[in-house]
């Protein structure tokens, strides 16, 4: 019986596997980013910029899946990276916070035109308000494009926000050149982090987004409502005891005063108050009669 055939596999793809591998099994983190639209130049600038952060390795997404499977045994559910690649697939390997890192690959993008054939990364829309150009053909380019344009002091404005394209929409030909002239720069060209592995769990990109400011915004006005409602409740901490003291304290002198208690922190008051009340009966009476107030 023949042997069954069993394809070679070249060496140049054996070696890009095992350094791959060796990448996953050494680093922390492992992220897969997309470098679709990204040029060789601009890829070589962003590892410069990196150098020191973080580790890059492109090759054919196959041998990625080898790798990551690969790595299995070392890194438990390493593999689920193998669902979030798109696009042209790279690995990323860092020691760095998965937040850390995604907050550096986003700094370190740049806005750029949109070609035609491309599909648009998010909704674009047109801003309303004014242009530099002259009244002319433009104003026949943008109804094309279904944006509203009309003349204001001599130059084409256009009159309301405009919904050009929607994520994931093919850009015409058309409109790229409507995008082009008008300025608008739909693209961020820079490594876009898909997804980041760290101690067996999946990041994606929407949970490493994060608004840093709006988040500690949202602790602040957390914590306050919780040591709002620890005062309510009178729950004694590190935090509220000595407001819970003083209020204590407060209400107790307002108890005893309502109650008539003589004490050394109501007496000075409760005489001040019959003093006051003496005062004001001897000003009612006549003045022929004289009263004497005094008080030891």
């Amino acid at each position: 019986m023949a042997e069954k055939y069993k394809p070679k596999i070249a060496e140049a793809k054996k070696k890009s596997v095992a350094h791959t591998r060796m990448l996953i099994e050494k680093y922390n983190v492992i992220a897969i980013v997309n470098m679709e639209n990204l040029t060789a130049k601009q890829l070589q600038n962003m590892r410069e910029k990196l150098r020191g952060t973080v580790e890059i390795f492109m090759t054919k997404k196959r041998l990625i899946k080898i790798a990551l499977e690969q790595a299995e045994h070392k890194k438990k559910d390493v593999t689920k990276l193998i669902e979030k690649m798109k696009g042209m697939p790279a690995v990323l390997c860092s020691n760095e916070n998965p937040f850390k890192l995604f907050k550096i690959l986003k700094k370190s993008k740049s806005s750029a035109p949109i070609k035609a054939g491309h599909t648009a990364p998010a909704d674009i829309i047109v801003p309303a308000g004014p242009t530099g150009f002259a009244p002319g053909p433009i104003i026949g380019e943008l109804g094309a494009c279904k944006i509203k344009a009309g003349i204001e002091n001599g130059k084409v404005a256009i009159k309301a926000d405009s919904l050009v394209a929607k994520e994931g929409d093919v850009i015409s030909a058309g409109l790229a050149a409507v995008l082009l002239r008008l300025g608008i720069e739909p693209l961020e060209i820079g490594l876009d982090l898909v997804a980041a592995y760290e101690n067996g769990e999946i990041l994606e990109k929407d949970i490493l987004d994060i608004d840093e400011e709006k988040y500690i915004e949202e602790i602040k006005r957390f914590a306050s409502e919780v040591y709002a409602l620890a005062i309510f409740i009178a729950h004694p901490t590190k935090d509220t005891i000595n407001h819970l003291i003083t209020k204590a304290s407060s209400d107790a002198r307002a108890l005893a005063k309502e109650a008539k208690i003589v004490n050394k922190d109501t007496i000075a008051g409760m005489l001040s108050e019959a003093h006051s009340g003496v005062s004001n009966v001897h000003a009612k009476l006549p003045k022929k009669v004289k009263w004497e107030i005094k008080i030891k």
